[in-house]
């Protein structure tokens, strides 16, 4: 079994379907990713498998144990880090993560232990003893993954977890995020609607939409179902060109453009020297550019739509309901 199966799940809210007949299987150890669109079901599924939510009809379970049925065994099983912050800026970075080993009952020493190792783990060491007020967007960040971290769960689960940041700090919180799988071996739940967060960081990606899985693969994977490189040729003669190029067999299309012509092959790299020979025979080249398929145009072929237009759906789709903590959260510029 899996760390996460997920069997036709339906999560219901009155006439609107969030979540709808999801079937989902997740390895020990991955570093997942569902990515769609806001309002697409993602943070609700994350919130069924979390135990704030009861589903309507299906089944999940999580490190092994039922959502329904044994939600207790499930929640000392995970950690989560979910998208709207949830520390205590009054207190330090060390009694956010004590205040947090207190409520899984983690006892000293064992409890001080882990709080220094995930405080190393992330680099705080020495920001421990400084009010959380004063960190960092990244640094409050890395810290709430260290309180995600803190009782050792076996499967982690992160709610757009760089949404909000500036782009520096959001590949560094993508670096940690890499590196905590790779050190721990816990497994990773992301949800983003970041492409090229996706593209980067997972193992296999799930696209949601309207609350289905429409797809689920590694992303080199998904990617290859559109073929291969575009390149795009500038030249004065584009029928001529066209007519030349296709002679290859390596070549998979080539289409007319403004301009030029628009050549799909197998490796923009390793071809682009013999389609530029071949349409300088004919034509005169002015520009070329390769264009390699992307996770983007995997979900405007999936969906028929893209992610900003399913993004301006976001009105008709399941208010967000988040699981919300008390207590001091940190303030934007995350």
């Amino acid at each position: 079994m899996g760390a996460i199966e997920v069997d036709g799940l339906t999560k219901r809210y009155g006439d609107v379907v969030a979540v709808d007949g999801l079937d989902l299987s997740v390895e020990s150890g991955e570093l997942f990713g569902l990515l769609g669109p806001n309002g697409a079901g993602k943070s609700t599924l994350i919130n069924v498998l979390c135990t704030l939510l009861e589903p309507t009809a299906g089944s999940a379970t999580v490190a092994g144990h039922d959502v329904r049925d044994a939600p207790g065994s499930v929640r000392e099983r995970i950690g989560v880090v979910f998208q709207e912050p949830a520390l205590d800026e009054e207190l330090t970075g060390a009694e956010n993560l004590a205040f947090h080993g207190r409520l899984y009952g983690m006892r000293d020493p064992r409890r001080g232990e882990r709080i220094e190792e995930v405080l190393d783990l992330v680099d705080l060491s020495d920001r421990r003893d400084e009010r959380v007020g004063a960190y960092s967007g990244g640094m409050a960040r890395r810290l709430e993954l260290a309180r995600g971290l803190l009782h050792g769960p076996e499967v982690l689960f992160l709610d757009e977890p760089t949404v909000g940041l500036d782009a520096g700090t959001r590949n560094a919180v993508r670096e940690y995020v890499r590196d905590l799988n790779a050190r721990t071996g816990v497994t990773v739940v992301l949800t983003t609607h970041y492409m090229d967060e996706a593209a980067a960081l997972c193992d296999r990606v799930a696209v949601v939409d309207e609350g289905s899985v429409v797809a689920c693969d590694s992303p080199d994977a998904l990617t290859s179902r559109l073929g291969g490189d575009h390149v795009e040729v500038g030249v004065d003669d584009p029928a001529a060109a066209r007519e030349r190029v296709a002679t290859f067999d390596w070549v998979e299309t080539v289409v007319q453009v403004e301009g030029g012509i628009e050549v799909v092959v197998d490796s923009g790299e390793r071809r682009i020297a013999p389609l530029l020979t071949a349409a300088g025979e004919v034509a005169t080249v002015s520009t070329v550019s390769v264009r390699k398929p992307t996770l983007e145009q995997v979900f405007l072929e999936l969906t028929g739509r893209s992610l900003d237009e399913a993004d301006e759906g976001v009105a008709r789709a399941v208010p967000d309901r988040r699981a919300t903590t008390t207590g001091h959260s940190r303030r934007g510029g995350r």
